[in-house]
């Protein structure tokens, strides 16, 4: 039988729908973060996280056919006498490894302070929402997507309105001494 370019390559697994909707619902709710982010002047803006975001509910998306893939096996290796051991969240733990990784590049050590923190914390939370989005976990990702979004723009401006204050971040990022 010969695949179209528009057929699953798996047999189990998301169909072309599916996919499209879990990558449209990620590009909604982390494109909401990563706009915060770009309206801030913030390091990495709406294209960064959204990358991020994608990258991550593709790999999520592949790691659920996989998992689907090897269920459909079971029966037929048991049958053979092999052991199946599955594990859904091996490919997702190398998203949390290879964005931690980034995350840690949008963050600056200077002499008045650390900056990029919450970038960096946003980019994860970008890839975990692609993973929740890519997984299936819907209702998750949009919880997820939410919270972060009030808490980056109503948290910040209830905090305004006391005593305690968010530090800015420096207009000029590299223009401060770093070592004095």
């Amino acid at each position: 039988m010969m695949l179209s370019i528009f057929e699953n390559f798996l047999e189990t697994g998301p169909g072309i729908w599916d996919m499209i909707l879990r990558m449209a619902l990620t590009a909604v709710f982390v494109g909401l973060i990563g706009i915060e982010r770009q309206m801030r002047h913030k390091i990495a803006g709406v294209t960064t996280h959204l990358m991020v975001a994608f990258g991550a509910c593709g790999i999520a998306i592949l790691q659920d056919s996989l998992y689907l893939q090897a269920l459909g096996l079971g029966p037929e290796l048991a049958a053979a006498g092999i052991v199946v051991n599955l594990e859904r969240q091996r490919v997702i733990a190398q998203v949390v490894t290879g964005v931690g990784f980034l995350g840690a590049g949008t963050i600056l050590k200077t002499s008045n302070g650390i900056y990029g923190l919450t970038t960096a914390a946003t980019l994860f939370l970008a890839a975990m929402i692609g993973v929740c989005f890519g997984m299936g976990a819907y209702l998750l990702g949009i919880i997820l997507s939410l919270f972060s979004f009030i808490f980056l723009t109503g948290f910040r401006k209830l905090l305004e309105l006391t005593t305690i204050k968010h530090t800015k971040s420096p207009d000029i990022i590299g223009s401060e001494v770093v070592e004095k």
